[in-house]
C-alpha cells in the first residue's frame, strides 16, 4: 500500500478518519480514544442511552464472518450516538449473487452511507476499502483476517487502565492461541504503545506467530513462568475455524498444558486482573471458577466495548466532516 497505515487512518490535522489498525498511532491519540470513551462510560448508565453526535448520519454495519458480540455492541453504540443503522445481511446480499465488494459497497455509498463498520476474513480488506473504494465514508475495522482487531484491544486497553490507573510498569501475559488472532496482534502493539513494562506471551510454539519477539513480545512455554509476577492475564481460546492441520494434540492436553486454573493463577501478582475477548470456552482455555471468580473482569469488557466504539465512531466521523469541510478529502477513488 503506498499509504501508511498512520496516512491513511489520519486526518492532516491527526484526527481519526478512519479507524483500522493500532499500528501507526501514537500514544496520544490512543489516550485520546481512551478518555473520549471514558466519557460516554455513563451514557450507558442513564435512563434515556442516547447522545446526539450522529444524529442524521447513517452507519452500516458490514460483517462478512459471523459475529455476536462486536456485531451487537457497534449496533448499540451507533444508536446510542443517535445513528441510523443498517445491518446488511450479507448471506442474501448481493455479494453472494456475483456483485464484487467494491460494486455494494458503491451502491451503499450511493445511498448516502457515513459509515461501514466492517469484518472480513482477508487481511487488509478495511485498508483497500477506505484506500480504493470510499475514502469519504468512514470506515471502522471490525476484525480482518489474522491482521487486527483495533476496537477490541482498546476496549481492552480501558478495561486495563480503569483497575490499574496507569500503564507503566505493567506486567501482561496474553495465553493461548496467538498465531491465529487478530485480537492478539492489536493487544500487543497497544500495550506496547500505552507504555507498560513487559508483554509475554505464552503458548506452545505451534500457535505462536514467526518471529513473536518481532512484534515486542518475550515468549513463554510454561505457564508456571510466564505468569510469575504478572499483572494481567489475556486469555485466548483456540481459533479452529482458521487452523490449517492438526496444531494441538487435543483440547484436554491444551486445557492442562494452558488453561487458566485456579492452581496456575497463584502464579501471578495477587490481584492480577483476568481478561477475555471472548467468546470463552469454559473448560479448554480457562475454568469456570476462574471466569467468574474475583479477580474476572471479562463482563466489563464488554460493557466497555460499547464506550470504546462510541468513541471511535464519533472521533472518525467528526475527523471526516471536518476534512470535507476543509476542502482536503480526496473523494472517491476510481475503481
Amino acid at each position: 500500500m503506498p499509504e501508511t497505515s498512520r496516512d491513511l487512518q489520519l486526518t492532516a490535522d491527526g484526527e481519526l478518519r478512519h479507524f483500522l489498525a493500532i499500528e501507526g498511532l501514537g500514544q496520544a491519540l490512543l489516550t485520546r480514544i481512551l478518555d473520549t470513551a471514558d466519557s460516554f462510560i455513563e451514557v450507558g448508565e442513564r435512563t434515556i442511552k442516547k447522545v446526539p453526535l450522529l444524529r442524521g448520519r447513517t452507519v452500516v454495519n458490514l460483517f462478512f464472518e459471523p459475529s455476536t458480540r462486536t456485531r451487537s455492541t457497534f449496533e448499540l453504540a451507533a444508536k446510542r450516538l443517535s445513528a441510523d443503522v443498517l445491518n446488511l445481511d450479507i448471506g442474501t446480499s448481493a455479494t453472494s449473487k456475483g456483485e464484487s465488494l467494491s460494486d455494494t459497497l458503491l451502491n451503499l455509498r450511493a445511498m448516502a452511507s457515513d459509515m461501514f463498520v466492517m469484518r472480513h476474513s482477508q487481511s487488509g480488506a478495511p485498508h483497500f476499502v477506505a484506500q480504493s473504494v470510499t475514502p469519504d465514508v468512514a470506515i471502522i475495522n471490525a476484525g480482518d483476517g489474522r491482521h487486527e482487531h483495533p476496537t477490541q484491544a482498546m476496549l481492552d486497553m480501558l478495561t486495563i487502565r480503569q483497575h490499574m490507573k496507569t500503564f507503566s510498569g505493567l506486567r501482561v501475559a496474553i495465553v493461548g492461541d496467538v498465531q491465529h488472532s487478530r485480537v492478539a496482534r492489536s493487544q500487543i502493539r497497544a500495550l506496547n504503545t500505552l507504555g507498560v513494562d513487559e508483554v509475554r506471551l505464552i503458548a506452545p510454539d505451534t500457535l505462536l506467530p514467526h518471529e513473536p519477539e518481532a512484534l515486542g513480545a518475550r515468549v513463554f512455554h510454561r505457564m508456571e513462568e510466564g505468569l510469575r509476577n504478572v499483572d494481567v492475564i489475556i486469555m485466548l481460546r483456540l481459533q479452529h475455524e482458521r487452523m490449517e492441520g492438526a496444531l494441538l494434540p487435543s483440547e484436554s492436553e491444551f486445557y492442562r498444558m494452558y488453561g487458566l486454573t485456579r492452581e496456575k493463577l497463584a502464579y501471578a501478582n495477587p490481584g492480577a486482573l483476568v481478561m477475555h475477548p471472548g467468546p470463552i470456552n469454559r473448560g479448554v482455555e480457562i475454568e469456570s471458577a476462574v471466569a467468574d471468580g474475583p479477580q474476572s473482569v471479562i463482563l466489563g469488557q464488554v460493557t466497555n466495548g460499547i464506550a470504546v466504539r462510541m468513541a471511535v465512531m464519533s472521533m472518525s466521523m467528526g475527523g471526516q466532516l471536518n476534512e470535507r469541510q476543509s476542502g482536503t478529502g480526496e473523494g472517491v477513488a476510481s475503481t
